[in-house]
């Protein structure tokens, strides 16, 4: 059950950062590295998605920076294959998953379910 929950958040990320991507190349706001968003950005995405408090965005907020500079890190190391590179991102982005469900409130957790059940019937078709 666990997994389904690292993964449920690890979908809302995915899905978060192409919405927040698109935002940004509407209005210019875009981060110099390769488009990708902003933390501002895909703190915006989560708190409209998931109706996150204030306080809960303030939470949020240090744990996708963490995870933006360690992706960003990994991305540029060329001393590693791209798999690996990868593999290291991915790994960023669960420990970010995991930190951020520890502030969600219940319905928060629902909402973040059925929005992965959602991506995954419809962009998968099971």
């Amino acid at each position: 059950m666990n997994r389904v929950r690292l993964f449920a958040i690890a979908t809302l990320l995915a899905l978060a950062l192409p919405l927040a991507a698109q935002q940004a190349s509407t209005s210019g706001d875009a981060q110099a590295a390769g488009g990708m968003p902003t933390v501002e950005q895909h703190l915006k995405v989560l708190a409209d998605k998931l109706d996150l408090t204030s306080d809960q965005q303030d939470k949020a907020k240090p744990i996708l920076q963490e995870m933006q500079d360690a992706t960003q890190k990994y991305m540029q190391d060329e001393s590693m294959s791209r798999d690996e590179r990868r593999d290291y991102a991915k790994a960023s982005r669960y420990k970010a998953d995991r930190k951020l469900r520890q502030i969600l409130t219940d319905e928060q957790k629902k909402k973040l379910d059925q929005i992965e059940e959602e991506w995954h019937s419809g962009s998968h078709g099971n």
